[in-house]
């Protein structure tokens, strides 16, 4: 890459360094961070995101904010789902309140930087076999069906790639020791449940990345409006989990959203070369798809007589 090229890129990672350092001493620090407070970092955090897209505005034209501001409405919506299966990694693991916000940093942090790379092969892999947009655009349709059919399946940590491997390399101590990742016993390092979490969330991320990344290919093809909707979009995960909880309780049909989500940015990569659809009638159309499943939420917990009994049944099958 030229300087020229790079230029943008340097400028958005020492963004990135500043935001999360900012996230990392002011969001709850040495303690459990509070309902109200997670709330108020979420809302901030979306003002910023948006922000950003004016920015770009100003930068590089309105196409441009509209592509990244689509992107991260993609990618922060199916962020979600990765926050519900870091809760079953919570309670599977048992680590304790304290440890989860510095867990999740340290899973953010890994995370962008594999995504950044990911997004990059991608981009120079679809150059040069375009057929592979068609190859993904499918898989998205796919992964849509199967979340409408429902998968109930938990996942199963210790089935994790990373988790193996850490398993393979140290033995495992039986507890974090006050939020560490490596303890000495016997003279032999150790690795506590808090390190075995870490690569679980890490690979998961990954995992989910290589749904969500495409569904971005189907909005535009610049890896850099892509990775900057994954920057926006993570950096405020760790405020968003604490209000997970109530979002499984509340938002019902949220798989069936995401699944209409994928199913759409799926066609539209099958169907691209003979349908065009453009910037902002992408926006609108997944903007409206999260508005209409969240109305329908709202709509029949109040109709339903068990709707405490089905919040309480998914929290229970969430959260272990």
């Amino acid at each position: 890459m030229s300087i020229h090229v790079l230029a943008p890129w340097a400028a958005l990672a020492l963004v990135l360094i500043g935001l999360l350092w900012l996230d990392l001493h002011f969001f709850a620090r040495g303690r459990e961070p509070r309902f109200r407070e997670a709330l108020l970092w979420s809302i901030g955090w979306l003002v910023l995101s948006l922000l950003a897209a004016l920015v770009l505005v100003g930068i590089d034209g309105r196409d441009a904010g509209v592509l990244y501001t689509t992107v991260y409405l993609i990618e922060r919506s199916l962020s979600l789902d990765n926050l519900f299966v870091f809760l079953v990694l919570f309670a599977y693991f048992a680590t304790p309140s304290r440890d989860r916000a510095r867990l999740l940093f340290f899973g953010i942090a890994g995370a962008l930087v594999l995504r950044g790379a990911f997004i990059l092969a991608g981009v120079t892999l679809i150059e040069q076999f375009h057929f592979l947009l068609y190859v993904l655009g499918a898989g998205l349709l796919v992964l849509a069906l199967r979340l409408l059919r429902g998968i109930d399946e938990a996942p199963d940590p210790d089935r994790n790639l990373l988790v193996r491997l850490v398993r393979r390399i140290y033995p495992v101590a039986p507890d974090a020791r006050a939020g560490r990742f490596l303890v000495t016993v016997g003279g032999r390092r150790h690795a506590t449940p808090l390190l075995l979490c870490l690569a679980a969330i890490i690979f998961t991320d990954l995992v989910f990345a290589i749904d969500s990344i495409p569904a971005a290919f189907a909005v535009t093809r610049d890896p850099l409006l892509i990775w900057m909707g994954n920057v926006f979009a993570l950096l405020g995960l760790r405020a968003l989990f604490v209000l997970v909880e109530g979002l499984v309780a509340r938002f019902r049909y949220l798989d069936e959203t995401i699944a209409v989500v994928l199913g759409l940015v799926g066609l539209k990569l099958l169907l691209e070369p003979v349908v065009k659809v453009d910037h902002v009638e992408s926006l609108v159309i997944i903007a409206g798809v999260f508005a209409i499943g969240i109305c329908a939420s709202l709509i029949a917990d109040r109709r339903d007589p068990d709707s405490e009994r089905v919040r309480a049944e998914r929290r229970a099958r969430l959260t272990g």
